[in-house]
This record gives structure tokens, C-alpha cells and sequence, in this order.
């Protein structure tokens, strides 16, 4: 037996070291994964002093270990939470991140607010499914449409789908340029987290430059190759007034407003995450 207090303690310390950003949540929600408990329970219990089994300290420190060497959380858990979804996730995937909720959001809501009876969606580049799947669950009228390129991804897509139950999502293993011809000029709103860090930039955080794919992260020179496409498709599947939202880095909402007008989009319109920074542009297809 081990005291779950001192555990959770020397776990702190480990990655903090380690240069873990968030070394106190990181160790309750290993611990959490292990005990099957919320943060809040784990903390609880660490204060009542429960003690770990061997066998449940055996499992944690393998998971901590894995976290020290930087190991993305949500690889080791297999699972990354996004808005009210438990996805699976593991390498061959990216992991959705927080700040990608709020830009769900700027779709779901303007899904909601299309007056037909199934409003269409489509997600460019959809990965583990966060975002078509956040559209689908939450909007369970609509129709959402998702493409993936990569195989490897792709797979984890398909899981999602039938875990988190979104029957109305329909899924594609294919390139966006060419993506869903059937739904020219008929859907409400197309919505994209593109690859857009620029080819010589290196990503601060370990867990993204070891783990994430590049198929996920690296856009060309500047960034925006695959933001042009995004462009071009977008165009071909709206309908007239339909609605187009982009993720993007925090340096690189002027540039795409740029892009965007030039590309004949009108009401285009940079948005800020809750940290200030720009995080997401809309605009309406002319």
C-alpha cells in the first residue's frame, strides 16, 4: 500500500520538473484514470488518506512516467474530452484542444439558427471528429458531413462516430479539395481547423512536436496552403449567405481576413479566444 496523498505529491513535483504546464491536474487525472474518480474525488480522498493498492500504484507510475517523458495526457488516457464529448484518441491523431470549443461554437450556433429542417454542415479536416461530431450531437437535426485525409486519423474518426452516437454525421477517407461534390451550393455552414503553422516553425510544446502528425500541423511557407483550399471549397459547398468559420494561430487573423475578401467573402470577421488572442475568422459566402 501507498498513501494516495504522498503519490499525488511526488507526481507534482515529477512534472513539474519535467516542464508538464499543468503538473496538478496532470497527476490527479492520472491518478483519476487509474481509481476512477474526478479531480475533485481524488483530492478528496488524498485529504482522507486512502491508500493505492500496489497494484494501482504499479499502473499510475507506468502513466506517470510516460508523462514525464512528455507523453501527451490524453494518449495515455486514450481519451480527450472536448465541449460535452469523451473522445478516443492516440497517436496517428491530433488532440483536440480547448480553445477549439469556442470556435465550435461560432458553427453550432449559426447551425441553429438556419430555419430548415435539417441544416448541413460539413467539417474540412476533421481528425478525431471533435468538431462534426460536437455539430452533431448538439444540433441532432442536422446533417453533418466530415472529411479526413489521413488514414491513420481516419480510423480514430470512425471510432468516435459510433462512441459518441452521432448517427446523422457521414464520414469521408479523401482529399477536402474534392470533398462531397453532391452538396454544391446547399450547405449552411462549413467550418475548418486547418494544418496552419508555417513549415519552418517549430512548436513550443514537446507533446505537439513529438506526437502530434505533421499532416495535422504544418501548413506550407506561410502557413495558409491549406486555408487557401479551405477557401475554394468552402465557396463550391455554401449556398449563397452561408456561413464559413476558420481556426487559426493567434498571429495570422489579418492575413486571412486578407485572403478571405480577396476570395469574394463578405462580413468577414476575426474573433478572440478567451485569452485574448485572435483564434477564429467568419464570413459569409457572397
Amino acid at each position: 500500500m501507498s498513501s494516495l496523498a504522498a503519490f499525488r505529491d511526488r507526481a507534482i513535483i515529477a512534472l513539474t520538473e519535467a516542464g508538464v504546464a499543468s503538473p496538478e491536474a496532470d497527476a490527479d487525472l492520472l491518478i483519476g484514470h487509474v481509481l476512477e474518480l474526478s479531480r475533485g474525488e481524488v483530492q478528496a480522498k488524498a485529504i482522507a488518506g486512502v491508500e493505492l493498492r500496489a497494484d494501482q500504484f504499479d499502473e499510475v507510475s507506468r502513466m506517470l512516467d510516460r508523462r514525464v517523458a512528455r507523453e501527451p495526457l490524453q494518449h495515455i488516457t486514450g481519451v480527450a474530452y472536448f465541449r460535452s464529448l469523451a473522445l478516443a484518441v492516440g497517436p496517428g491523431v491530433f488532440v483536440p484542444r480547448p480553445e477549439t470549443e469556442q470556435v465550435a461554437q461560432f458553427a453550432i450556433d449559426a447551425l441553429k439558427a438556419v430555419a430548415g429542417a435539417e441544416p448541413v454542415a460539413v467539417d474540412l479536416g476533421t481528425g478525431s471528429g471533435a468538431i462534426a461530431f460536437a455539430m452533431a450531437t448538439e444540433v441532432p437535426h442536422s446533417l453533418v458531413y466530415a472529411v479526413e485525409v489521413s488514414p491513420d486519423a481516419f480510423e480514430w474518426t470512425t471510432r468516435n462516430r459510433v462512441q459518441t452516437g452521432a448517427t446523422n454525421a457521414t464520414l469521408l477517407l479523401g482529399d477536402l479539395a474534392d470533398a462531397f461534390p453532391e452538396l454544391d451550393d446547399t450547405v449552411d455552414v462549413v467550418i475548418s481547423n486547418p494544418p496552419y503553422i508555417p513549415a519552418d516553425a517549430i512548436p513550443r510544446d514537446l507533446e505537439v512536436r513529438l506526437h502530434d502528425p505533421s499532416v495535422a500541423l504544418y501548413g506550407g511557407a506561410d502557413g495558409l496552403d491549406v486555408v487557401h483550399q479551405v477557401s475554394r471549397t468552402a465557396t463550391r459547398l455554401l449556398h449563397a449567405g452561408g456561413t464559413l468559420v476558420l481556426e487559426h494561430g493567434e498571429l495570422q487573423g489579418a492575413a486571412i481576413a486578407e485572403l478571405l475578401r480577396a476570395d469574394g467573402w463578405v462580413a468577414v470577421a476575426t474573433h478572440r479566444d478567451l485569452l485574448g488572442r485572435d483564434r477564429a475568422t467568419t464570413a459569409l459566402r457572397r
